[in-house]
C-alpha cells in the first residue's frame, strides 16, 4: 500500500494540531464514534487529512448534498495527489423515478438522464478500492443505496498476463458478459474493438484505454493509451479489467436467479388472483417474463437492480449491498456536517419504500423491488467501523454516540467569532441602514436574512429606493445566477445581499462584515439554535465581523447561540493574547468560487459547443431543438460540477439559438 501522504505548505495551527492527536489516537485505540466540533474557518478539512496520514486507513467522507461533495473532492485532491481520491455522488443529471398514482391511475416510467462523467467516477471509486487501499471516497448520502454484488464486481474482472495465452475471442465473449459493447468504429467508454491481432479496450471506469496485442492465442503486449491521441501512456505485464456496470452477474449464477425470480413470480401471481387483481396480475406476468428473457439470454435488463435481492441470494428484508461492501473492514467515516447530513440518512428509507409499494400493488414490479433500496438507519449505524462526526453545531445524536468529543475553536487566522449585539424590531430598518452604509465606507459587504421570500424581494425593492446597491438570493434563483450573484457581491458590484438561508450555499464570503438577522426571535427551523450559530459563522472570515439581531425578546434559541459565540470568542482572545497573534482577514480569490479544476478553460467549452453546433442546421426546427436539448444537458453538467462560468455561457448561447427561431 502507498501510504497516505498530505502535500500541502500549511503545517497545523492553532489547536488544529491538539484536535488531530487526539482524534487520531481514538481511531488508533478502536474509539467507534468520535466527534470534532469546529467552528467556521478552523480549517477542518485540512484536520481531516492530516488524521487519515496519522491513522492510513481507507476513508469514506459523507457529505449532504453535491455541492459541498465536489468542494471537499477538490480539497482532498489536492492534500493527497500521490493517492486515490474518489468521487461517488448520484449520476443523473435528471431523475423522474418510476411510479404509480393509483388516484389518477397513471403510471410514470422511469426516466433519466445519466451523467457520463459521475457514472466514470462511481465507477472508478469501486475500481480503486479493489485494487488498492490508499482509497479515500468523498461521496453524498448515494452511498446508501443498493449496488452490485462486490463479490460478483470482484470474481468476474477479466485478468490478462503478457506471454499467457488467452483466446482472443474468449477474451472478447468475457468482456460482453461485463457489460462491454463491442463497437469496431469508435472506441468509447466501457467499449472495446478489434482490429487484426489487437484488442483495444476503454475501461467504464478509467480516461484512457488498454490495447492488447497477441501473436494467435499469446498476449505479446499490454499498453495503456490515451483514445483521443493514440499516445502511449504506460506498458504493463499484468492487468485486470473490470465490468462496465455495477449490476453484473455470473454466468454459473444466471439460472439460480432466475429461478428464484419466477419462484417470487409464480408466488406473487397466485396472490393476485386470490385478491381478484386478474389485471394486475398479468401486467406483472408480461412485465417480469420480458426481463427474465433479456436477463437469460444477455446476463443483463433495464432495471436489473430491482431484481438485484434474488440475483444476489438474499432474503426479503436483507439490507442491500452499498459502497460500504467494498471498503474493507478497517475502513474510517467522516460524516461532514453531521447535524445535517445524519438526519438525510435517516429519512431516506421511508420515501423510497412508499413509492415502490405502489408498483408492487398494482403489478409493476415484484415483491423484491422492495429490497432495491437505501439503508435504513439501524443498518447504516451497523456498517460503520468508526466515525468522526465533523460539524460547528453537532446534534445531541452525535455527541450521545461519541467516545470523545475535540473542539477546534481557535482559526489559523487569529480571527474571532463575531460580536453579537440583540436591538429591537422597532427602527430596524433605519439602524441597518446606518450599519451598511458604514460597511460601504470600508468597502466591505452586507447580509441580510429574512424569513420569506416575499420580505427579501420587498426589502430589495426598499433599500434601491434608498439608492443602495442591493440583490436577492433564495430557492428560485437558478443555480448559476446564485453563484454569479454571490460573485457580484464579493467583486463590489452591489454591497448588499438578502437572503433567507444563505448559510446552505456553502461558499465564503470573507467580504461579509456585518450580518442583519430580522425576526431573529421567531421560533422554528430558520431561528433555531443550530441556525443561528451557522449564520453567525458567516460572518467570522473578516476581522471587522459583526451581526446583529433584530428582536423584540430573546429566545432560548437565541440565548444558546449568543452564549455559544462569546465563549468561542472568549476562548479565541486569550489564545491570540498568549501567541502574540493579529487577526487577519481571509484573502480568498474571486475565482474560487467559480472554477472546479484551475485546469479548466474557457477553450475547452468553446470547442465542445462549436462541435456540437456544426453538427446541427440550424435553419431546420427539429434539428435546433435537438442541439438546444443537448446544450441544456451540456449546462447542467457544467454546473454539477461546480463549471459556473462554462455553464453561463453555454445558457447564453442557448438563448441566441432560441431568439434565431423567433
Amino acid at each position: 500500500m502507498r501510504p497516505f501522504k498530505v502535500e500541502s505548505e500549511y503545517e497545523p495551527a492553532g489547536d488544529q494540531g491538539a484536535a488531530i492527536d487526539a482524534l487520531s489516537a481514538g481511531v488508533l485505540e478502536g474509539d467507534r464514534f468520535q466527534t470534532l466540533k469546529g467552528v467556521t474557518g478552523s480549517g477542518k478539512t485540512f484536520t481531516m487529512a492530516k488524521i487519515i496520514e496519522k491513522v492510513q486507513r481507507p476513508t469514506l467522507v459523507i457529505s449532504h448534498n453535491k455541492t459541498l461533495a465536489a468542494q471537499l473532492y477538490r480539497e482532498f485532491k489536492g492534500f493527497f495527489p500521490n493517492n486515490a481520491v474518489e468521487y461517488f455522488v448520484s449520476y443523473y443529471d435528471y431523475y423522474q423515478p418510476e411510479a404509480y398514482v393509483p388516484a389518477r391511475d397513471l403510471y410514470i416510467e422511469k426516466d433519466a438522464s445519466i451523467n457520463d462523467e459521475i457514472d466514470r467516477m462511481r465507477l472508478s471509486a469501486t475500481f480503486s478500492l479493489m485494487e488498492r487501499k490508499d482509497v479515500i471516497v468523498v461521496s453524498t448520502v448515494s452511498c446508501i443505496y443498493g449496488l452490485g454484488l462486490p463479490e460478483s464486481y470482484r470474481d468476474m474482472r477479466i485478468t490478462v498476463e503478457k506471454g499467457k495465452s488467452f483466446n482472443p475471442d474468449e477474451l472478447k465473449k468475457r468482456l460482453v458478459s461485463l457489460q462491454y459493447e463491442r463497437n469496431d468504429a469508435v472506441l468509447e467508454r466501457g467499449r472495446f474493438r478489434s482490429r487484426g491481432d489487437t484488442l483495444e479496450i476503454f475501461p467504464a471506469y478509467l480516461e484512457d484505454a488498454y490495447r492488447i496485442e497477441f501473436d494467435w492465442e499469446q498476449i505479446t503486449r499490454i499498453r495503456k493509451f490515451n483514445p483521443i491521441s493514440g499516445e502511449i501512456t504506460t506498458e504493463f505485464d499484468e492487468l485486470s479489467i473490470y465490468p462496465a456496470k455495477h449490476f453484473v452477474m455470473r454466468e454459473d449464477a444466471i439460472p439460480n436467479a432466475l429461478q428464484r425470480i419466477r419462484e417470487q413470480l409464480d408466488e406473487q401471481l397466485v396472490r393476485m388472483k386470490n385478491q381478484g387483481k386478474l389485471l394486475e396480475a398479468e401486467r406483472l406476468k408480461t412485465r417480469t417474463e420480458y426481463d427474465l428473457e433479456m436477463l437469460g439470454e444477455m446476463g443483463y435488463c433495464p432495471g436489473i437492480e430491482n431484481y438485484s435481492a434474488p440475483i444476489a441470494g438474499r432474503n426479503p428484508g436483507d439490507p442491500p449491498a452499498t459502497l460500504f461492501h467494498y471498503f474493507p473492514d478497517d475502513f474510517l467515516l467522516f460524516m461532514d456536517e453531521s447535524h445535517v447530513t445524519w438526519s438525510q440518512i435517516g429519512a431516506m428509507y421511508e420515501g423510497d419504500r412508499s413509492r415502490k409499494q405502489n408498483l408492487v400493488d398494482f403489478g409493476f414490479r415484484l415483491p423484491c423491488a422492495l429490497d432495491n433500496r437505501p439503508l435504513k438507519m439501524a443498518e447504516f449505524e451497523g456498517m460503520l467501523n468508526q466515525a468522526i462526526f465533523v460539524s460547528a453545531t453537532p446534534r445531541d445524536e452525535e455527541l450521545k454516540r461519541s467516545k470523545r468529543v475535540v473542539e477546534q475553536v481557535i482559526r489559523p487566522t487569529g480571527l474571532l467569532d463575531p460580536k453579537v449585539e440583540v436591538r429591537a424590531s422597532e427602527g430596524q430598518m433605519e439602524d441597518i441602514y446606518r450599519e451598511v452604509k458604514l460597511r460601504i465606507e470600508r468597502d466591505e459587504r452586507s447580509l441580510i436574512l429574512t424569513l420569506t421570500k416575499r420580505m427579501a424581494e420587498d426589502l430589495t425593492d426598499y433599500l434601491s429606493g434608498l439608492g443602495l446597491k442591493v440583490k436577492y438570493i433564495h430557492s428560485e434563483v437558478e443555480t448559476i445566477e446564485r453563484v454569479e450573484i454571490l460573485k457580484g457581491l464579493r467583486t463590489g458590484e452591489f454591497d448588499i445581499l438578502i437572503g433567507i438561508n444563505l448559510l446552505r450555499e456553502g461558499i465564503d464570503l470573507p467580504e461579509v462584515s456585518f450580518i442583519g438577522i430580522l425576526d431573529a426571535d421567531k421560533i422554528g427551523f430558520l431561528r433555531s439554535t443550530t441556525s443561528l450559530v451557522q449564520i453567525i459563522g458567516r460572518a467570522a472570515r473578516n476581522q471587522n465581523g459583526a451581526v446583529v439581531m433584530y428582536a423584540d425578546r430573546m429566545s432560548d434559541a437565541m440565548k444558546e447561540a449568543i452564549g455559544e459565540t462569546d465563549r468561542r470568542r472568549a476562548i479565541q482572545e486569550a489564545w491570540n493574547a498568549e501567541h502574540g497573534v493579529t487577526p487577519t482577514t481571509v484573502k480568498k480569490a474571486i475565482n474560487d468560487i467559480l472554477t472546479r479544476e484551475a485546469e479548466i478553460k474557457e477553450e475547452a467549452t468553446d470547442a465542445e459547443m462549436g462541435a456540437l453546433i456544426n453538427s446541427a442546421n440550424l435553419l431546420i426546427p427539429a434539428d435546433r431543438k435537438k442541439l438546444i436539448k443537448r446544450l441544456t444537458a451540456q449546462m447542467a453538467e457544467f454546473a454539477e460540477h461546480l463549471q459556473y462560468e462554462e455553464a453561463a455561457r453555454v445558457r447564453d448561447k442557448i438563448a441566441e439559438i432560441k431568439r434565431m427561431g423567433e
